[in-house]
């Protein structure tokens, strides 16, 4: 196959593999590169059509290369132009789906949280200008660019600055930034997300041989440059997407970049003067320029110039002609292009096709950020408007597409970001680069023609002008709503190319002005980010982190197995030798019925909240009244949403006339703390509320049974423990075995209890002084489970389901008549939430004692099932065998369950369905003598 480089360009040779076949490229070029170099025009067909597709442009906006990297390591779905050559590569091309890995990824990742002063975004001529303005202040400064080195387009025009070449003057001012302790330049690092309060996420490829393979940037800037440069824009006409057509940016980009000539004999079609600048350097590469096409009609002061020297003396200037058609060679790629217009129809012969309908300023992150976009009628394209966040733009962004302007623009921007943070700067001069005044663009964004079936606005989603009329002739006239009627746009491409394309077409077809009708939205993220980059070192294990407490070696080694709830690892139950779970804990039941024993309760979630305000936010957020708790008491509280429906249950303890500590149950800890600071951050912002989780800083021991007072008197010989002196729901602080503790008199057994809380670091000392008492037996959460429903006490999100109320649990004492306003008052007035055929919670007592119903079984009222569908009554939420009771019980949410006790339902089983007796929810001392021993 023969070579397409440039005369003279040599480096080091890499082999790699594309589509079975072995080729040979050099160090420094991208795939797309090396395989334009090798002569491979087809790169991929198209997912749908199965059309041929070549590579278009050069980087990022690249619509088609997509590529599947196979060795070392699969990665689907990059882009040709992005991926870097390196030695024994083998990629195969995607007509735009990918294939996941089949084995594990060994590569790793991480992410780093980054502070500055001023982040510049793009390392071209505006952001090499603003970030050296900005760091001669001394200001934290941070340059991401997301090419290998600096200098943006200046290796694709070879243009000069201070007299030297683009490419040297931008690694002049890396090494200035380099010499600066206070400032980072980032290479190979993408920008990809802009947020509130100037918070911008970006992912780095880092170097072969570095640590990770890609790392994520969190930056928190106070002030953001944006010189993210600008993409050339696409024309539509009939045949646009054959292999050959590319855009007149990236074909100067792969002669001067990398030495690359893309085609041999080229057509420029264009509306500007830019076309003319990569048409003279590609002649000056060697390739034949057959004719230049510009659809304006007053070019010929270009014609003239172009007649008389230079690389391009004597190319024939077609003015006032647009291309009409594109024919095909064997292998479906150009082969000639016709061109009309007031000479008439001629067809070319050429292989490469150079298209430049004008450019479009990156505008993603502005938009991203919350800036306004405005349409600029001179540039034809969409510029940044009024910023929304602390955020300039900088350059071709913004539509300064000369270089000695984007110079200029980046000194001043940089100047007044690092000013606007609060550093002076001194006097810095502007680079000098030659000034080119241009003739104003012509503007053309569809070729018109009878037939729009070939004429592609969206080249990877196949959207052609014609699916875009047909959206419009269906009555769509947002230019979203036929985004998502044809799809164009929502492909890797998010917009690049052809968004602006789009929104052109979608005015012209509705006959409305594309200023008017504006564009998409501009999603993050700006380019492809790997799911691996995204989770970082959170994979496998740490995907799902396991939380143990500083007891959780004691437990291990004493044979406990573990369950797990939400993210800890408990205790779920200490078998024996020769013990099934069944045996192990009723022996565990017992034990803190008849005399005592110990679990593990640091997993409960537990929320400092202080602030003048804390009694009122409390009061505003449960059900109940918390203002009126006095310093040293506890109180049993309920969270509804605003529909009413249970959330959360626990306590509360006021330690102090402005702090409280709130538990919650292990698996919503971070939902209520989620919950608490949504209210205080958007609805009452007002009052002064702090709120912190200090659930690991307590490790907390339950003691409870009848012989727990007589246990916690022998360790605290200083701490009062009667009941008069220690009454139900009041803690105190004591040293209990010697250590500081807060012992709180709370009970989730029904039985006499304590929950003893000290420093994490402490509570294995404390469990080991509890239990090596001699009298007190380990119990698990399944024991835990047991004891609380035979006291019907329920489990939040096992014996509720989004759908209860306090009421429905019986507890509408927890319910305040009282206070004026709480979260989910009005629901609970609403005339759904007291109907009689909602669902109670009850106690079941199967007429087999020994018959234990499955959890989540259904209940109907009949013992014969009728045809189908029958209607069930409600399910068994909570079930147990218990030796306490001497039989297995149950507990379950029943329509008009309260008004069903003493009736028997039948639980369908698989044959006839098993009578069960609907029973209060409380089945073990209701009278709740046992709570105070």
């Amino acid at each position: 196959m023969t070579s397409r480089r440039r005369e003279g360009v040599a480096g080091e040779t890499l082999r790699f593999r594309y589509d079975g076949r072995d080729y040979e490229g050099l160090r420094g070029d991208t795939l797309a590169a090396a395989l334009l170099a090798n002569g491979v025009r087809a790169v991929v067909r198209s997912g749908g059509l199965g059309r041929p597709r070549g590579i278009y442009a050069s980087w990022t906006e690249e619509p088609n290369a997509l590529v599947q990297i196979e060795e070392p390591f699969p990665e689907p779905m990059l882009q040709a132009t992005t991926v870097e050559l390196y030695d024994g590569l083998v990629a195969t091309g995607l007509g735009g789906r990918g294939r996941l890995a089949d084995r594990p990824d060994p590569a790793r990742y991480d992410a780093v949280h980054a502070h500055c002063d001023v982040l510049v975004v793009g390392a071209g001529p505006a952001g090499l200008a603003a970030a050296t303005a900005a760091a001669a202040s001394g200001a934290r400064v941070i340059l991401a660019d997301d090419r290998p080195a600096a200098g943006g387009c200046l290796p694709d025009t070879g243009e000069t600055v201070d007299g030297v070449s683009g490419t040297t003057w931008a690694a002049g001012m890396l090494a200035e930034l380099a010499g600066r302790p206070e400032a980072r330049v980032l290479p190979r690092t993408t920008v990809f997300g802009y947020y509130d309060d100037n918070y911008l996420v970006a992912v780095e490829r880092r170097e072969e041989g570095a640590a990770s393979r890609e790392r994520i940037w969190r930056i928190r800037a106070r002030r953001v440059v944006l010189a993210t440069g600008a993409h050339e824009r696409p024309i539509a006409f009939a045949g646009n997407d054959r292999p050959g057509v590319m855009l007149a940016g990236a074909a100067r980009a792969y002669a001067n970049r990398y030495g690359v000539l893309a085609g041999r004999r080229a057509v420029v079609f264009t509306t500007g003067d830019g076309a003319y600048d990569a048409a003279r350097d590609l002649a000056a590469a060697g390739v034949e320029i057959a004719a230049v096409a510009d659809v304006r009609r007053d070019a010929h002061a270009l014609d003239e110039a172009l007649a008389v020297a230079g690389p391009l003396a004597g190319t024939e200037v077609l003015t006032g002609h647009v291309v009409t058609g594109v024919g095909s060679a064997p292998d479906g790629s150009v082969a000639s292009v016709t061109v009309s217009g007031p000479s008439g129809e001629r067809e070319i012969e050429a292989d490469l096709l150079l298209v430049s309908g004008g450019w479009n300023p990156v505008v993603h992150l502005f938009s991203q950020s919350g800036g306004a976009l405005r349409f600029d009628e001179e540039l034809h394209a969409f510029v940044p408007g009024e910023a929304a966040q602390a955020v300039e733009v900088a350059g071709a962004a913004r539509g300064v597409y000369t270089l000695a302007g984007c110079l200029e623009d980046g000194v001043a921007t940089g100047t007044r970001a690092a000013e606007a943070a609060g550093f002076r700067v001194p006097p810095h001069p502007v680079p000098a680069a030659e000034r080119v005044t241009a003739l104003p663009s012509g503007r053309l964004w569809l070729v018109p023609a009878d037939d729009y079936e070939t004429h592609f606005v969206d080249l990877q989603r196949e959207v052609t002008v014609a699916d875009v009329m047909r959206a419009t002739g269906a009555g769509l006239r947002s230019v979203e709503h036929v985004k998502r009627y044809t799809t164009a746009g929502t492909a890797h491409d998010q917009g690049k190319l052809f968004g602006v394309l789009t929104s052109a077409v979608v005015a012209h077809a509705t006959g409305v002005e594309i200023g008017d009708l504006g564009t998409t939205t501009f999603r993050a993220p700006y380019a492809p980010v790997s799911f691996a980059a995204l989770a970082g070192r959170d994979r496998g294990m740490l995907h799902d982190p396991v939380r143990v407490t500083s007891l959780h070696g004691w437990h291990a080694a004493h044979g406990a197995l573990f369950e797990n709830v939400g993210q800890w690892k408990r205790p779920w139950y200490y078998p024996r030798p020769g013990e099934d779970m069944e045996t192990a804990v009723l022996r565990e039941c017992r034990a803190v019925r008849e005399g005592a024993g110990a679990m593990d309760a640091s997993t409960l979630g537990k929320i400092d909240v202080q602030g003048p305000d804390a009694a009122e936010f409390l009061d505003r957020l449960y059900t109940n009244m918390m203002s009126t708790l006095k310093v040293g008491a506890i109180r049993y509280g309920v969270m509804c949403r605003a529909d009413g429906m249970v959330f959360d249950d626990g306590t509360v303890m006021r330690l102090a006339e402005d702090r409280f500590l709130a538990t919650t149950t292990t698996g919503n800890a971070a939902a209520v703390l989620d919950w608490m600071e949504e209210w205080l951050q958007t609805e009452w912002p007002s009052l002064r509320v702090y709120c912190t989780s200090v659930t690991e800083h307590w490790a907390t021991v339950a003691l409870a049974g009848p012989r727990s007072r007589e246990v916690l008197a022998g360790l605290a010989p200083g701490l009062a423990v009667d009941a008069a002196s220690f009454p139900f729901m009041t803690w105190r602080d004591a040293e209990v075995a010697g250590i500081p503790a807060r012992v709180c008199r709370i009970s989730f057994s029904g039985e006499l209890a304590y929950e003893i809380n000290v420093n994490a670091w402490d509570g294995l000392a404390l469990w080991e002084a509890v239990v090596g008492t001699g009298v007190v037996t380990p119990y698990g959460t399944e024991t835990m489970h047991v004891l609380r429903a035979e006291k019907g006490y329920p489990i939040i999100g096992q014996d509720t389901d989004g759908t209860v109320t306090p009421a429905d649990l019986g507890m509408d004492w927890v319910v305040s008549k009282k206070k004026a306003d709480f979260v989910g008052k009005r629901s609970h007035a609403r005339a759904d939430t007291s109907r009689p055929d909602r669902k109670h919670l009850v106690g079941l007592l199967p007429e087999d004692p020994g018959l234990l119903l499955p959890e989540g079984a259904h209940l109907v009222a009949t013992s014969r099932l009728p045809e189908p569908p029958v209607r069930a009554l409600g399910h068994v939420t909570s079930s147990y065998r218990s030796a306490a009771l001497g039989r297995t019980f149950a507990l379950a949410l029943v329509s008009g369950g309260r008004e069903r006790i003493g009736e028997r339902l039948y639980v369908p089983l698989g044959g006839d369905p098993v009578p069960v007796t609907v029973t209060h929810h409380v089945l073990y001392d209701p009278e709740g003598a046992r709570r105070d021993g």
